[in-house]
């Protein structure tokens, strides 16, 4: 496409309606997905949480999985200072891995406009660190609604709040996925709806395929449209009420892939299994169906 073509297109490209904007805009260089395996953090809680593996150790871990990324849950970082985060950058960046992601713990739906302005600024301290650490994606919580509350109350305060945090978040280049993780976000049309009145290029779904509480595969299809990162677990709700089955990542990564998502496919890892065998097996799986649906 050449200058005048280019030019041409801005008119229509403006007319796009702005509820598009908070989506990937997965088509923007085509349909082909683009698939990249990655850890989350999360699946090694035991032993990050009583030191017996550091954060270090997980670019190491990546590296020997032949893994891209990682999605660093920040819950038992030592600290925010450069002198923990510009070495963890630098160890990742020399390896070839991306630290792409940070996860956060979040409560928009508190009925004090006070604490959920901390919340706020709280959140905006987590995209200076995800700034530092060169990721750029926050995974946040919504929350639930508090007892005396109408969950379209919550649901008011988490658009308000994640409207400031966008902004701010903007500015640093971060984009924050709000995960699917009960309360106002447990169904695909409540958290897709808070996205769309968000309306901004910076907030989106941060998709954890095992979250949903039932009927789990047509909710995730609802929601990949807005997937701006994702998580993936062993588990998935049924289409029977309480029923918990065994995922089928293959139908998880066609569905990726058909929506053209171009991104990240997290392993968060909560089954009983020790992670020392069950998560070589494990990202060995997710990084074949990576390779495998990322050239369709």
């Amino acid at each position: 496409m050449n200058r005048r073509q280019i030019l041409a297109c801005l008119p229509a490209m403006a007319a796009v309606p702005a509820a598009l904007a908070n989506t990937r805009s997965q088509d923007m260089f085509g349909p082909k997905a683009r698939l990249k395996p990655a850890i989350c953090a999360y699946s090694y809680r035991k032993e990050l949480a009583d030191k017996s593996l550091t954060y270090t150790d997980l670019v190491k871990i990546a590296v020997d999985n032949g893994i891209d990324g990682l999605d660093l849950t920040v819950y038992w970082f030592p600290n925010t200072s450069e002198s923990f985060l510009m070495p963890l950058r630098r160890m990742a960046y020399i390896n070839g891995v991306e630290i792409y992601s940070i996860s956060v713990r979040t409560d928009f739906c508190n009925a004090d406009a006070a604490k959920r302005r901390d919340q706020v600024r709280e959140l905006m301290g987590w995209i200076d660190v995800a700034s530092q650490l060169g990721a750029g994606h926050i995974r946040v919580f919504g929350g639930h609604a508090p007892k005396g509350y109408t969950e379209a109350d919550a649901i008011n305060w988490c658009v308000d709040s994640l409207i400031r945090a966008s902004d701010y978040a903007g500015k640093r280049g971060v984009i924050l996925g709000l995960e699917n993780h009960g309360g106002i976000t447990d169904h695909a049309s409540k958290i897709i709806d808070v996205v769309n009145r968000v309306n901004s290029d910076y907030v989106g779904i941060n998709l954890d395929t095992g979250n949903f509480s039932e009927n789990a595969i047509p909710q995730i299809e609802k929601c990949l449209p807005y997937a701006v990162a994702s998580q993936f677990k062993t588990m998935i709700a049924g289409a029977k009420p309480k029923e918990e089955v065994k995922a089928d990542w293959d139908q998880l990564t066609a569905m990726f892939a058909r929506s053209g998502y171009k991104g990240y496919l997290a392993l968060e890892y909560e089954a009983p299994e020790p992670t020392a065998t069950a998560m070589p097996r494990l990202l060995a799986e997710l990084r074949g169906l990576c390779q495998k649906y990322s050239s369709k």
